[in-house]
């Protein structure tokens, strides 16, 4: 039996107190039945995400002959490799993905927010459907020059592919990312070849004219695979924080009524909360040598996960960490750590912080029982009952 409860439907929708336990237990545990060591305590977790002897190492999905797209985008993405390979995708992709292009898209961004509040009506609402699932996708779809017509595409096919990242699931679930991976590739490999003719002024057409001083470019799989990641690790991210998130504020309101009457709290307030409940829950590595971690020894070929959601709250780095401290602007695993750290991470502090802002004036109250998805890697709401009061 694993040491993670992941039948629990309680522990999936908050699996903190669980960790606790285990974390003052074991800082780095064997976990039998999922084949692998868990690090539980923010110093171990930190280390795995940094150590260079442990990496990120793609294994395609068997049998293969029905994961051919599934594992063409991750075999080309740069998540999963290491150096020298992850260099040198990394480079050509940050050429594009620059900070002043994503810190461009902050005023869009806020019109977007802005928009969708205006639609919310004064009667119960679920915030998840109708405001923390459609910015995200929208932000997506403007970066990458995706019509409008077409952005109620991306949210299944994202959800669909990051199923497969969770401890166990079924047949249905492992098809169904097959064909959304193949949808997605068909899709923006026609969007890549009407870019290459009639360039926009989108990430898309930025990754198709990029070169380093080489002249090395992305091949079109590295391209299309880069544009499913940003979907589906930036995207989930950002909607199941700002679903965390708000959840968290109105169950406490006396932060929220002080983020409301003091908005240049924002930015620590986003950080906090993607400490408090993290939206990614697990991270794996694979020892290529035997690895020294300051609460174990990792053999050659093991794999490890950094339960980030428990390093967040280990009470050795943030003090009273099951308290929500919006002033506590933590340095947080959120966005993971060393070469691996999110690429993404400017545009999602960007979008978060603007989706934030606009919720501000609200006032809103909690009009139910909020639901969790029924997942533990990727960590979110189902539903969000809210009232405009």
């Amino acid at each position: 039996m694993s040491l993670l409860p992941l039948e629990d439907a309680e522990f999936l929708r908050s699996p903190y107190e669980v960790l606790a336990q285990l974390r003052a237990k074991h800082p780095l545990a064997w976990d039998e039945t999922l084949g692998r060591w868990l690090a539980f305590d923010y110093q171990t977790c930190n280390a795995v995400l940094r150590d260079r002897d442990l990496a990120r190492i793609w294994k395609d999905r068997e049998p293969s002959a029905d994961f051919g797209q599934f594992n063409l985008i991750h075999r080309n993405a740069l998540l999963e490799m290491e150096p020298p390979d992850h260099t040198r995708l990394r480079r050509l992709v940050s050429v594009a993905f620059t900070r002043r292009r994503t810190e461009g898209l902050r005023p869009r961004i806020a019109t977007l927010a802005a928009a969708l509040i205006d639609g919310l009506r004064d009667g119960p609402v679920d915030l998840m459907s109708a405001f923390a699932e459609e910015l995200p996708v929208q932000v997506i779809g403007e970066l990458l020059g995706i019509p409008a017509t077409d952005w109620p595409l991306l949210r299944p096919w994202s959800n669909a592919i990051v199923k497969m990242y969770e401890p166990a699931i079924i047949a249905e679930q492992r098809a169904a990312a097959e064909t959304a991976a193949a949808e997605f590739v068909g899709y923006l490999r026609e969007l890549v070849a009407t870019r290459r003719v009639t360039a926009g002024d989108d990430l898309v057409s930025a990754l198709v004219r990029v070169r380093d001083t080489d002249g090395d470019r992305l091949t079109e799989d590295e391209l299309v695979t880069t544009c499913i990641l940003l979907l589906n690790a930036g995207h989930e991210a950002s909607v199941n924080v700002i679903g965390n998130g708000m959840l968290a504020l109105l169950e406490n309101p006396a932060q929220w009524h002080a983020l409301q009457a003091d908005p240049s709290l924002v930015p620590a307030a986003v950080e906090e909360l993607i400490r408090f409940d993290s939206p990614l829950q697990l991270f794996e590595r694979t020892a290529t040598a035997v690895v020294s971690l300051p609460s174990g020894e990792i053999q050659p070929g093991q794999q490890v996960a950094a339960l980030l959601g428990s390093a967040n709250r280990d009470p050795l780095e943030f003090p009273h960490p099951d308290t929500l401290n919006l002033r506590r602007d933590p340095a947080h695993l959120g966005f993971g750590a060393g070469i691996h750290f999110c690429l993404g991470a400017p545009l999602a502090r960007v979008e978060l912080q603007e989706a934030f802002a606009a919720l501000l004036p609200l006032p809103l109250t909690l009009a139910g029982t909020a639901t969790s998805r029924p997942t533990f890697v990727q960590h979110g709401l189902a539903t969000l009952p809210v009232t405009l009061t």
